[in-house]
């Protein structure tokens, strides 16, 4: 075997292996197209080391066509690999051209030994024991070196504008991706200006691996859930066991046997009625898990209606959806420790599976929980008032990023509570004090949403072009997100969904035209319905990059007019009554 053939065999071998190494490694955050690039590479060092031990011009040319699936689509994959650890999103419409691109690139080399498109003339001939395929290029394969330098210069732009604007993205990621993009460059043209008979791309597609495997390993230190995970697990001191959604018991780790050795029993994808103790003590709370999942409102169901909150006061409120931690406690026997058992849904995915109920040894806690009842009651309200300034923080650091709106967020909070007063004065409209307090202090979250939006749109010194005033539009379903993300864990649901509902449908009107989901009369919820009032009304009288303070006659004429259209008309006595104490509040500030 001569030194060219071993030189192939060599960087397949080694891609083969890296290939190995990613596979161990992988999850499923893992981007697509990263996985792709692992899988691709030593299929097309592969094809280097068939066309060294080719014999004739057709096992050749076979051969050149399994290098070119890394030629036009291990580029492309590449390119697609650093627009994703750049945080740099790419539309579903860029990715369908890109791969149509490549994919007529390939059909060209396809038609390589039947027609010139691709490559004119080909022959063949055997140099110093190894096959050496002579190529004339067509247009075809020019066409091809323009797209691969295309995304070149892409991939280049990225990394540089990550590096410059994404300050959430790693400087060391960043080098480690422009190097490969280097390499992998200077391998595919660099065989046109040295005398080789040695093709360098396998060596750039090795080097490539190499630092994308050190990249998914900074990849998952960052990934802060996936990590605390997997350290949870390795310190064996929280026991999970699982079910399918037919009760059916699906295994149990090691921590959670020696719980309940009864586990060890019981035999995969069978019922668990052969054990009492674990049919008693599971599958019961199973069961009123089940219930309390059922009982949940669908999302297609309209929220609180105005009605619903007039009468609320004369039932007791009740609990429709299952507590965040549905935890409860088992102890064998007087000596034997105490477990909290919180049972959730088990999800592979995106997809619901079954049941895993997660066990901890709760035993010291219980113990001292009576001694702690007093002192956990003198914290909870430094608890809640620090858990509220928390939110205020957040949003005001969302609003330090708007050029446009500076104390918007205080002046809504206040515009919010003083119609809540107006409200609270009569009598023939009933509102839960929990309801009014929870509006006020979910107010300041309404626009938490504009988190996501770029800067260079939120930050615009001008009124919003109607691309620029779309793409701000996310904010609202955006908002809703982050307010789940931030309060999905929080006891009171009831204030979680409120919040919910104040972020993402505040910008919803009365006869439809609103966004983001196009909400019409009761279906939006009051308490949204309450925060537009206010909100619309600061944007009126308040100064704006591009406008003046409106007077508040004029802002009184337009509130007045959006009655119906826009604005609850059942809420317009409310605005009408507050008026006077909204002006006073805004002459304040002067």
């Amino acid at each position: 075997m001569d030194f060219v053939s071993k030189f192939y065999l060599i960087t397949f071998l080694v891609s083969f292996i890296l290939t190995i190494i990613y596979a161990f490694h992988w999850h499923k955050h893992f981007e697509t197209s990263l996985t792709l690039v692992f899988f691709l590479i030593p299929i097309v060092n592969l094809g280097y080391v068939f066309l060294s031990f080719s014999q004739n011009l057709q096992t050749a040319v076979i051969s050149m066509k399994q290098i070119f699936l890394g030629g036009c689509f291990l580029i492309y994959f590449l390119t697609l690999s650093i627009f994703s650890l750049c945080n740099i999103p790419v539309k579903r419409t860029g990715r369908i051209i890109g791969l149509t691109v490549f994919a007529f690139c390939y059909a060209m080399v396809l038609t390589a030994g039947y027609k010139p498109y691709f490559y004119k003339n080909l022959s063949f001939s055997i140099v110093d024991g190894h096959g050496v395929l002579y190529r004339e290029y067509g247009p075809a394969h020019t066409f091809f070196y323009i797209t691969v330098l295309i995304c070149f210069l892409l991939g280049l732009g990225t990394i540089i504008y990550a590096y410059f604007r994404k300050k959430q993205v790693s400087r060391k990621i960043l080098l480690l991706l422009f190097l490969p993009e280097l390499v992998t460059v200077i391998c595919y043209f660099g065989k046109q200006f040295i005398r080789s008979d040695i093709e360098f791309v396998p060596l750039g597609y090795v080097f490539a691996q190499i630092m994308y495997l050190a990249i998914i390993r900074r990849i998952s230190l960052y990934d802060v859930s996936d990590t605390a995970t997997d350290s949870l697990l390795q310190a064996e001191s929280t026991g999970f066991v699982s079910f399918d959604r037919k009760g059916n018991y699906i295994g149990s780790n090691t921590a959670a046997q020696k719980a309940f050795p009864e586990l060890l029993e019981l035999t995969v994808d069978l019922p668990v009625n052969r054990n009492r103790l674990i049919s008693d003590l599971f599958l019961s709370h199973l069961e009123e898990f089940r219930k309390k999942q059922e009982a949940l409102p669908k999302k297609s169901e309209p929220k609180k209606d105005l009605e619903q909150i007039i009468d609320a006061p004369d039932e007791p409120v009740k609990k429709t959806e299952p507590e965040a931690d549905d935890v409860f406690y088992y102890q064998r026997n007087e000596e034997s420790p105490i477990y909290a058992i919180n049972i959730q849904n088990l999800y592979d995915g995106y997809s619901n599976t079954g049941y895993q109920f997660m066990i901890q040894d709760d035993t010291r806690n219980q113990k001292y929980q009576a001694d702690l009842e007093s002192e956990v009651a003198k914290k909870t309200a430094n608890l809640v008032a620090m858990h509220n300034r928390l939110i205020l923080s957040m949003a005001t650091m969302v609003e330090s990023r708007d050029n446009s709106t500076g104390g918007h967020i205080k002046r809504t909070s206040e515009g919010v509570r003083i119609l809540i007063e107006e409200m609270r004065k009569d009598p023939s409209f009933r509102m839960p004090d929990k309801f009014c307090n929870d509006l006020i202090k979910a107010a300041p979250m309404h626009d938490l949403g504009k988190i996501a939006v770029d800067d260079a749109i939120l930050r615009k010194p001008g009124r919003f072009t109607p691309e620029e005033f779309e793409k701000m539009k996310v904010h609202a379903a955006e908002g809703a997100r982050i307010v789940h993300e931030i309060l999905k864990d929080t006891d009171d649901d009831e204030f979680r969904r409120l919040a919910e509902n104040v972020a993402h449908y505040h910008h919803e009107r009365m006869d439809g035209s609103g966004y983001p989901e196009g909400l019409k009369g009761d279906a939006i919820p009051l308490e949204a319905r309450i925060m537009a009032i206010a909100d619309v009304y600061d944007a009126l009288v308040s100064k704006r990059v591009y406008k003046e303070a409106m007077s508040f006659e004029k802002a009184n004429d337009i509130m007045m007019e959006g009655m119906g259209p826009h604005f609850d008309p059942a809420l317009k006595q409310y605005y009408v009554s507050a008026r006077p104490k909204l002006e006073a509040y805004y002459r304040s500030l002067d």
